[in-house]
């Protein structure tokens, strides 16, 4: 097969293990920087040109298209797929799960659980807002936020208010948010590949920190999941489109919530700590689908 990976770097751990996966198979494995590719659009011909060179049809196209990079990312995944490629996670389902707000919207309106959120664009709403999720502490963070920037505990009304309308002078988007406190620092992170999960960890922030990234120093543990918490992953990645996802959940009283879904999930943490073949599930879900 010849399948094209998205990527900044072909030296980022997650996109190497997946170049190496594929070859290993037999592939051939081309990785494209997203950025260096330009779109021609004309009524009888639309391309995609990289490094001067039209690209050929890919039996496969797998994205990992940076959070930042989002909208030029995606400009470029939508042409493979109105050409007619095979794309792992096409670019209306990596928009949406960029979105935390629509993310949220999207896996409510199918029946996922998740922490109990509100959306405000004006200060004087907070008290109102914030009656509705529950009471303080809560947490707060940006819409576009990622590995835990953007993200604050606001202990009191008080210093909710504050946190919105520090945000509001830079013409922030914030979501207020159940604070979960049995799972206070706690996550868990499972890698939906298709239809099944195939590794899972819990994060365990550092004491003093409420955000389970290990980015910011977060204990990782292999953990295994429950039925119900496979069921609810697996769920909604469907929900959100994607094939390929890390979804984030939260072990409350009243079950599993949904935190998240991230279409790129990194690779190298989950693997070293489970040792699973996340790069090869990934690869064989390709060779499956694309037949």
């Amino acid at each position: 097969m010849n399948i094209a990976i998205l990527s900044r770097n072909k030296n980022l751990y997650s996109t190497n293990r997946l170049f190496n996966a594929g070859t290993k198979r037999g592939h051939t494995i081309h990785v494209i920087d997203y950025l260096r590719c330009y779109i021609n659009i004309g009524k009888n011909k639309t391309a995609i040109y990289y490094n001067g060179k039209e690209l050929d049809n890919y039996d496969a196209v797998l994205p990992r298209i940076g959070a930042s990079q989002t909208s030029y990312g995606t400009s470029i995944v939508r042409q493979f797929e109105m050409s007619g490629n095979f794309v792992i996670n096409k670019s209306d389902a990596i928009i949406a799960s960029r979105d935390k707000l629509r993310s949220l919207q999207i896996l409510a309106k199918h029946g996922i659980d998740m922490p109990i959120t509100g959306y405000a664009s004006q200060t004087m709403d907070i008290h109102d807002v914030i009656e509705k999720v529950g009471k303080t502490p809560l947490i707060m963070k940006l819409l576009q936020g990622t590995q835990g920037n953007g993200m604050v505990l606001a202990e009191t009304m008080k210093a909710a208010e504050s946190v919105m309308n520090a945000f509001k002078q830079v013409d922030a988007d914030i979501l207020v948010q159940e604070f979960i406190k049995e799972s206070a620092g706690i996550d868990v992170r499972a890698i939906v590949v298709g239809n099944k999960v195939v590794a899972a960890m819990q994060r365990v922030a550092p004491a003093g920190e409420f955000r389970s990234n290990v980015h910011r120093g977060a204990a990782t543990k292999h953990i295994s999941l429950t039925q119900k918490e496979e069921e609810i992953a697996i769920n909604s990645t469907k929900i959100l489109g994607l094939s390929v996802a890390g979804v984030d959940l939260m072990r409350s009283n009243r079950g599993p919530l949904v935190l998240e879904g991230n279409s790129s999930p990194g690779l190298q943490g989950i693997e070293l700590l489970t040792g699973a073949d996340v790069a090869g599930e990934i690869i064989s879900f390709i060779e499956s689908s694309s037949k």
